[in-house]
């Protein structure tokens, strides 16, 4: 048995300063800025959730949690059965919290890197339809509200976690020198990237812990203009570009990388692989992108 996980549902983010957030998340990455019942939060949507990415004000810029959705009440109750089993230590969330997150339950638990995830059911949606600043239409549905790469310590044990304990689905692999964190000399760290839906991976993880507790967050639209607009926003809002426009191999986006307040990077892009796990077998990609996404821009 494992955890029958739906989708990425929300981030929440800790921040020192919520108004560098609301001019990144609005001006330039195009997200609609909600309403919500804590007073100094920050709420955004890109769909008809109520809200997506939420900014907490805090003393420290970090990744404060990430939310997946599960069916209902039964497959969050499983979930918690199969957690406890584990050994993995949960807790409830309290009714201040299931109001602010509106949603109906919730659970917490840590990763054994320390990343906090947020098992929840009966999210809120609005009826009102969204419109967001640039009108740019975001890819969310059975998909969930994007992907996130976190920072782990040991690529093999969150394997083993992220996939036996938590249910993700193995979607492809890219190594790297394992000197580069820590290893011996000529064995390979990995870069590990994971599926619950059709989106082709909604959770991957790279073996180098940071403080922002993220090494991304991903955001996908419809239309290729709108990232195209959205790179533009950048250059005028002067916000740090991470990485160039590029494809991706293993899901064949069409992206660029921009740092966010946050600390940690978010990719904004367009025509995400689609995956039918009847159909698909998990490989290596040689390489990070087809074309494009030069790093570098960001290291100057």
């Amino acid at each position: 048995m494992t955890i029958d996980l739906k989708s990425m549902g929300y981030v929440r983010v800790s921040s020192t300063d919520p108004e560098q957030w609301r001019t990144f998340a609005s001006k330039v990455l195009g997200l609609a800025e909600g309403r919500g019942p804590t007073e100094g939060q920050l709420y955004f949507r890109i769909d008809q959730v109520s809200a997506r990415l939420v900014i907490v004000p805090a003393d420290v810029d970090r990744l404060e949690c990430v939310g997946w959705e599960v069916a209902d009440h039964r497959a969050l109750q499983e979930a918690r059965e199969h957690l406890v089993k584990a050994g993995v230590e949960v807790e409830d969330g309290t009714p201040e919290e299931l109001a602010d997150r509106r949603v109906q339950e919730l659970l917490r638990f840590r990763d054994p890197w320390d990343n906090v995830f947020e098992l929840f059911h009966g999210i809120t949606y609005e009826a009102r339809p969204l419109v967001t600043p640039y009108a740019a239409r975001f890819v969310t549905g059975d998909q969930g509200m994007g992907h996130v790469v976190l920072p782990v310590g040991d690529d093999e044990q969150a394997l083993e976690f992220y996939r036996d304990t938590l249910g993700f689905r193995l979607r492809d692999s890219m190594s790297m020198p394992g000197e580069f964190v820590g290893k011996e000399p000529g064995s390979k760290a990995w870069l590990r990237f994971l599926g619950i839906n059709p989106r082709h991976h909604s959770l991957a993880f790279l073996p180098m812990p940071n403080d922002s507790k993220c090494v991304h967050i991903m955001f996908e639209v419809e239309d290729l203009d709108d990232v195209g607009r959205a790179l533009e926003r950048v250059r005028k809002h002067q916000a740090p570009l991470s990485a160039t426009l590029g494809r991706h191999m293993n899901d064949e986006m069409v992206s660029f990388y921009v740092r966010s307040p946050g600390g940690f990077d978010v990719e904004f892009g367009t025509e995400g692989l689609q995956v039918d796990d009847q159909k698909w077998v998990a490989r290596e990609s040689t390489a990070v992108s087809y074309w494009g996404h030069d790093f570098s821009v960001g290291q100057s």
